[in-house]
């Protein structure tokens, strides 16, 4: 299948409905609300928010975020797909947008933080060739937090 992937506002509806639906799996997966070391992401700090769009329906079905961190480097953020599109490949299709959005803005590498209660997660981005790193940032100390870093361009 072929998804529908548009860069829209960080406040764009079915991007704030998205996200809402990641917190409410996030809170029942660790049991809290308090599960994201450092400022969340917002309006001001994240850069390209994309959202994917069933082609059958246009509903909206998952979105990511890439937040600059340096000159040569920026955070995958709030990357969720709905339950029932997982396995679909749009996680795939949402992740190469984010990454080829990334090379377009001169950045090689990409970093993105999970969770130790997301396994399914830790699957996906080391299937994507994503590396684990030392934790990194505000992720620093974290016993919920797993880096993992990717550099453009690379497939190992």
């Amino acid at each position: 299948m072929t998804w529908i992937i548009e860069q829209r506002g960080w406040d764009d509806p079915a991007g704030v409905a998205l996200r809402a639906a990641q917190r409410t799996e996030l809170d029942l997966r660790y049991g809290t609300d308090d599960h994201e070391p450092g400022p969340p992401p917002s309006a001001t700090d994240i850069d390209l928010f994309l959202v994917a769009l069933d082609p059958a329906d246009g509903h909206p079905v998952g979105c990511g975020a890439l937040r600059r961190l340096a000159a040569e480097s920026a955070e995958i953020k709030r990357m969720y797909v709905e339950p029932p599109g997982r396995g679909s490949g749009v996680a795939i299709a949402l992740l190469r947008a984010l990454e080829s959005a990334a090379c377009e803005r001169g950045w090689t590498t990409l970093r993105l933080e999970t969770g130790t209660a997301q396994p399914d997660a830790i699957r996906f981005y080391e299937r994507e060739g994503y590396r684990r790193i030392p934790l990194f940032g505000a992720y620093t100390g974290s016993d919920l937090s797993i880096c993992y870093e990717r550099t453009l361009g690379s497939r190992d």
